[in-house]
């Protein structure tokens, strides 16, 4: 049996909303499931000793032109929050809760969901009250969720993510993880492609 591609995403990571977008069709092209996997870029980058490449100033302005003309070429919506990168935590943790307490189809609509709402929508979900109104619009209970983001057993579920993501070397996002063989980055997806078709190379 083919073993599930994993995927490593931020929230508050433009080339994970891109990524998202085609990484359950490519994986069913190839008889693959995908297992996504919410983690905190800032926890990596201080483990890996990195800084969010925005932090530059020469390497900002042609980040942000690159976010914009990646998801033109896959046809995506873009518009960004006022401010980035945002803290993206609750909305991690609210990841895990559903994946944990509903199963992985329940956490994969709500990641898709939070990557549009911050990319395709520029809404801020660092905000409680944003991210309370993307919750209920999303069918959930918003003062379930706010008690879960809120709670010390789902902040350390989020941890044990982060920790799991540095123990694994992940330092970016998103990174795919085909057969043991990691991909960071959204433009990674032709080697993905052929590494699924015909294996290693």
């Amino acid at each position: 049996m083919k073993t599930p591609i994993d995927f490593w995403f931020d929230f508050s990571s433009p080339y994970s909303y891109i990524a998202n977008e085609w990484i359950d069709a490519v994986a069913a092209r190839h008889g693959r499931t995908v297992r996504r996997h919410a983690m905190l870029l800032g926890a990596t980058f201080q483990a890996a000793e990195l800084r969010p490449p925005v932090a530059y100033p020469i390497k900002r302005d042609y980040m942000l032109r690159d976010f914009a003309r990646s998801a033109r070429f896959e046809g995506l919506p873009y518009q960004p929050p006022p401010e980035f990168p945002i803290p993206t935590q609750n909305a991690a943790r609210l990841f895990w809760w559903l994946h944990d307490t509903e199963g992985e189809d329940a956490a994969a609509r709500w990641a898709g969901a939070g990557l549009r709402a911050v990319f395709a929508r520029g809404l801020p979900i660092d905000r409680p009250d944003t991210l309370r109104a993307l919750v209920a619009e999303h069918g959930l209970d918003a003062d379930a969720a706010q008690a879960v983001w809120g709670d010390p057993a789902w902040k350390a579920r989020l941890k044990r993510a982060n920790d799991e993501a540095i123990a694994a070397g992940i330092f970016g996002a998103p990174t795919i993880v085909v057969d043991g063989e990691p991909f960071w980055g959204n433009d990674r997806r032709p080697q993905i492609e052929r590494w699924l078709a015909s294996g290693p190379f």
